[in-house]
């Protein structure tokens, strides 16, 4: 009986459910009569195709469509994860807020496309160099996290650094003649040791003030802690 079903749903092209209804057969089958039938080639195939096409539909659910790095939902979840199952003997987790400085004006004078066209461009010099481990994701509107697990203070600012250069040297006028964009970052740290635990919110707080303080310091540089004060990178260290 299974196997019928199973027959009419394939010509349904329910797949999923015809396979169910297969195995149910093939479980039978092996119980009554002590033999495995093999499962036909075309529903393995159209199964396969199903799972393929659910994995790729959960991925697109957890990326902005417009830039393909990670959305906020996927941010929130897997910074916590991070954060909770960060061994305290661990070199730290880093946490890099990205802002696009005076963006609007971009939009405003060149249009929405073209602003489309730089926050992609500048995802991709985010993405360039950074560790195994690690990902970007928009944070809303033009604003950006990278999220660096298991690296060192030193390491997270040399990183984030290097992103902020990459984009300021980048050939900006192949968009739009004479253009210009900068970013400022703040660069927020946790060490292993650090306690009590903390959630993704509160270290996005403490990035987002640092984030700040790159702003009030003039723009296109990245802010940091060491030893309780703010830093900025290039000015306070030999980062540039």
């Amino acid at each position: 009986m299974h196997e019928s079903i199973a027959q009419v749903l394939a010509t349904q092209g329910k797949w999923r459910l015809a396979y169910s209804h297969l195995n149910e057969a093939l479980r039978l089958a092996r119980d009554t009569q002590g033999v495995t039938p093999l499962i036909p080639e075309q529903y393995q195939r159209q199964v396969d195709e199903l799972r393929r096409a659910h994995a790729e539909a959960v991925d697109a659910s957890l990326r902005d469509a417009l830039t393909a790095s990670y959305n906020r939902r996927y941010l929130d979840q897997k910074l916590d994860t991070l954060l909770a199952e960060q061994p305290r003997d661990g070199k730290g987790i880093a946490v890099g807020l990205i802002d696009l400085d005076h963006f609007k004006q971009v939009n405003d004078t060149h249009g929405h496309l073209v602003g489309d066209r730089v926050l992609q461009q500048v995802v991709a010099l985010l993405q360039a160099d950074l560790p195994a481990g690690s990902f970007c994701a928009r944070y809303g509107g033009e604003e950006f996290v990278l999220v660096l697990p298991e690296v060192s203070p030193w390491f997270a600012v040399t990183t984030l650094e290097r992103a902020r250069a990459r984009v300021a040297e980048h050939n900006w006028s192949k968009i739009v003649p004479e253009l210009a964009i900068t970013i400022s970052a703040g660069l927020a740290h946790r060490p292993g040791w650090e306690l009590p635990q903390r959630d993704a919110e509160w270290q996005l707080r403490r990035a987002d003030d640092l984030l700040y303080a790159a702003k009030r310091a003039g723009r296109n540089v990245v802010a940091y802690r060491k030893s309780g004060a703010i830093r900025i990178a290039g000015l306070d260290d030999t980062c540039r």
